[in-house]
């Protein structure tokens, strides 16, 4: 890199959690922990540092849902009404013992406990209690109390006044504490999109996007795709019907829901799963993205089959006129984060990463740049402090760098001249390949059962609802579960609420729904069914 110049360092935090609506109320509660927890906690460190940037991706399906538990918690907090998240109406109000209640207890086992309990004594205490059968009343609204404490971000329990009473409380929390605590949530929740808006408007951060419900977009184009680079992938015995279109459908209705929450039309595109083919580009090509990106080992793949020599994913690439500049996220580097970092001294971590790009920086080549790409939420569970020293000192030790510096994908991607691609070998940011959404037996089950409900759909008098609720059922993480090596606990539930889905939308076209739906297709390993399934699915993102 030349003296005068910086390396850009580019950082995708992609926010994602799938539908979990089901017959009106959130089967799980992972989109408003996380809104209290990681897109709480990062708008607030990219806030707090000078000179910090990054590239913030959210799903339109998250940002529905984010919304509508606004809605809900200003409806509770107005009106008192229901607020259809189990673990927040039990906060309102706790139900009395039985079915509601173990339900509720068995929720607050969901949370990282190797850190949680370190960090939260009481909570510790209370779950023991639980377990030993022991738990009162009393003891049960403590609970509550607790594993929503334990879920607000560091910078919360820092600044907020009402968390810090109810941390210094203790113990014996009362409705006007659990009242409190809720008016606290909702204002939090309602808070997260404007909060990214703000920062994008003053150019701390580039907001992108993903296609609607977060679709597999090179599978519902073409099964065959997953064979680029797995030839002998098991595929369904059908393709899905009319999937290009329903691909086009899924980036418009983003886009719109992008604009309306936003007021910004976003120039990238993180595909969901990072996953590309060269149709999939071209759709958003013809979409008008600026950009999009994928993992390293996508490049790795598409240099190896055009017989090209190998070449680390520091730079630009564009493929075919009309389709957007690509660019490739350093697997490794993205990975440590992801998986590594969360166990070393924060401050080592941060300075270990720093020097992959110092040494990155060495090769001198002008055109080049870094791209870390990763979950935006799940990670900071694990770290000690919930990620807040590891976050802040990365953002401030490459804002004041000499050599290095944080830029957004827009700006690399508006700047840095890019290489030319050969044809793209089909593939996402796991492994290079497609086989997480396919392949397996349970997984091509999946497909399977979408198709049929695809091809009822299509055949029926159907309306503006139908058609969402078709979408909800095409996106990605209905199929990354199935199948080993999952832990059965996860896999359990997103078995059920894929289920839940196409009955609904069976129901939504006037069709009865079949009677194998109202049974389970997948299955993990038996010894797996009590892994922690606490992140909503989204961790293994990074994998």
């Amino acid at each position: 890199m030349s003296a005068e110049k910086k390396l850009p360092v580019a950082l995708i935090w992609h926010m994602h959690q799938p539908d979990y609506r089901l017959q009106g109320m959130f089967f799980r509660p992972w989109v408003c922990l996380h809104a209290l927890r990681g897109y709480n906690d990062m708008a607030a460190h990219l806030e707090a540092v000078e000179g910090a940037r990054a590239t913030v991706n959210f799903t339109p399906v998250l940002i529905d849902q984010i919304e509508d538990y606004a809605a809900r918690l200003a409806g509770w907090r107005e009106h008192r009404r229901a607020i259809g998240d189990a673990l927040l109406d039990a906060l309102a109000q706790p139900p009395a013992p039985g079915t509601q209640r173990d339900a509720a207890v068995a929720a607050c086992e969901r949370l990282h406990r190797e850190v949680s309990d370190q960090r939260f004594p009481a909570l510790a205490e209370l779950r023991e209690r639980e377990r030993a059968g022991s738990l009162s009343d009393a003891d049960f609204a403590d609970l509550l109390v607790w594993y929503h404490l334990a879920w607000l971000g560091e910078t919360l329990r820092e600044v907020d006044p009402r968390s810090r009473a109810l941390l210094e409380k203790h113990r014996g929390f009362d409705q006007a504490d659990r009242h409190r605590l809720l008016q606290l949530i909702g204002e939090v929740v309602a808070g997260v999109l404007p909060r990214y808006r703000r920062l994008a408007e003053s150019g701390r951060v580039e907001l992108s996007m993903t296609p609607d419900q977060h679709p597999l977009m090179p599978l519902l184009i073409d099964f065959s795709s997953a064979r680029d680079n797995a030839p002998d992938t098991a595929l369904p015995e059908q393709p899905y019907p009319d999937g290009e279109a329903r691909v086009r459908w899924h980036i418009q209705q983003g886009l719109a829901r992008f604009q309306r929450s936003f007021g910004l039309r976003p120039r990238g595109c993180w595909p969901s799963e990072g996953a590309l083919s060269e149709r999939t580009l071209d759709l958003l090509g013809e979409a008008g993205f600026d950009w999009t990106a994928s993992g390293g080992g996508v490049l790795a793949a598409t240099l190896a089959a055009a017989d090209r020599a190998p070449q680390p994913p520091h730079r630009l690439w564009r493929g075919r006129d009309g389709t957007p500049a690509i660019a490739f996220r350093d697997d490794s580097l993205s990975d440590q984060i992801g998986f590594v970092y969360r166990g070393w001294k924060q401050e080592d971590a941060v300075a270990d990463l720093i020097a992959h790009c110092e040494r990155i920086a060495e090769a001198d080549d002008d055109g080049a740049m870094v791209l870390i790409a990763l979950d935006g939420e799940n990670p900071w569970e694990y770290y000690p402090d919930g990620g807040q020293s590891f976050v802040r000192g990365l953002y401030a030790g490459l804002a004041a760098h000499p050599r290095l510096r944080l830029a957004t994908v827009g700006e690399c991607a508006e700047h840095l001249p890019a290489a030319e691609l050969p044809p793209l070998r089909a593939g996402s940011w796991v492994h290079g390949q497609l086989l997480t959404w396919i392949g397996h037996p349970q997984k091509n089950r999946a497909w399977e059962l979408l198709i049929a409900a695809k091809q009822r759909f299509d055949a029926a008098p159907r309306d503006e609802a139908a058609t969402r609720k078709l979408a909800v059922c095409e996106a990605s993480d209905w199929f990354w579960w199935p199948g080993d090596p999952n832990p059965g606990g996860a896999i359990d539930d997103f078995d059920l609420l894929f289920r839940g889905h196409l009955r609904e939308l069976y129901a939504r076209i006037g069709e009865p729904t079949p009677e194998l739906l109202d049974h389970p297709f997948s299955s993990g390993r038996p010894e797996d069914a009590t892994a922690d399934t606490h992140t909503g699915g989204t961790m293994r993102r990074s994998a």
